[in-house]
């Protein structure tokens, strides 16, 4: 009988404590609960973190997140209002905001991300078919940092009229899915263009109209660097001419000066003794004439023998 009073004991507190350990659970930071009761939502959404109870067995846990989550969608082709095909990759943030509708409605994320694919494409696409390739690209009018070459060869910086922008059309898209979402109990932070590229056929064809202009462009570089080169050149074959002939002249000058110089003080040297500057005179042509392969006659009587009959 003991034996049998203790096993109903034992098996009394086990039971009891997992009723008391199913009844209890916890409520983290980053999530939110909705309790059902055989099916149905009972009370309100459990959203502060904590220790909390539910009826065991009866009542059934339902958690989804309280943070921020992420939404990538497909990248999609679209044609533009001046008729330019692209692919839009879009990428959003949302948030569960009413869960006991989330529930009632998509119940899970990857349904609630299926209505985001729903609504969100479909107002991209909306939005970017109305407007001109330029506006999802750029956000203002500003001129372009890159320049063409045009036939008066001067560089003309590009500029584009810019009514709405990337970021508006942005805005409008989210403006148009965030009614719709929150029907599901969700609640569209922010909505961006990821990536915006031409279809295969069209980035091809851009692509080589863009090396087109480019090599147009370094043509025009070339050309004038080419004639930029020989100006150059020419100036300075004409500073060269210049600064040669000044020096050859100053050279001259001083030679000349030189000379006079030099023969001026062979004048005054000479005119101090000439019968010795004739006698200096004479043995230089002696030594140019005997040092000379040939065969010279003279008379005796000739002036060239005048000092061999003095000395």
């Amino acid at each position: 009988m003991n034996d049998t009073i203790k096993i109903v004991l034992v098996a009394l507190v086990l039971v009891i404590g997992v009723i008391v350990f199913s009844s209890v659970y916890t409520v983290d930071e980053t999530e939110q609960v909705v309790i059902t009761q055989f099916g149905k939502v009972i009370g309100t959404p459990i959203v502060e973190p904590g220790l909390r109870f539910k009826i065991p067995i009866i009542q059934k846990i339902n958690r989804f997140p309280d943070v921020l989550l992420e939404w990538d969608g497909d990248p999609g082709q679209v044609n533009t209002k001046d008729k330019t095909y692209i692919w839009v990759d879009t990428f959003a943030r949302w948030k569960i905001v009413d869960p006991v509708k989330y529930f009632q409605t998509v119940n899970n994320e990857l349904a609630a991300k299926e209505r985001l694919d729903d609504i969100i494409g479909p107002a991209m696409r909306n939005l970017v078919t109305s407007h001109p390739l330029v506006e999802s690209v750029r956000n203002t009018d500003r001129a372009m940092d890159t320049f063409t070459a045009s036939a008066d060869k001067e560089d003309k910086h590009s500029r584009y009229d810019i009514t709405l922008g990337r970021d508006e059309i942005t805005r409008l898209i989210k403006e148009q899915a965030k009614p719709k979402l929150a029907e599901f109990g969700i609640k569209l932070e922010d909505v961006k263009i990821k990536r915006i590229n031409y279809i295969d056929k069209v980035r091809e064809a851009v692509y080589g109209r863009m090396i087109a202009e480019r090599s147009q462009i370094a043509e025009k570089f070339r050309a004038e660097g080419m004639g930029s080169a020989s100006e150059i050149r020419g100036q300075k074959e004409r500073e060269l001419q210049v600064i040669e002939s000044g020096a050859y002249k100053e050279a001259q000058t001083i030679k000349g000066g030189a000379d006079a110089e030099a023969t001026l003080i062979y004048a005054k040297a000479y005119g101090v003794d000439p019968e010795f500057y004739s006698f200096l005179k004479t043995l230089d042509v002696y030594q140019t004439a005997l040092g000379l392969d040939s065969t010279l006659v003279l008379s005796t009587d000739s002036d060239f023998m005048r000092y061999f009959k003095e000395y």
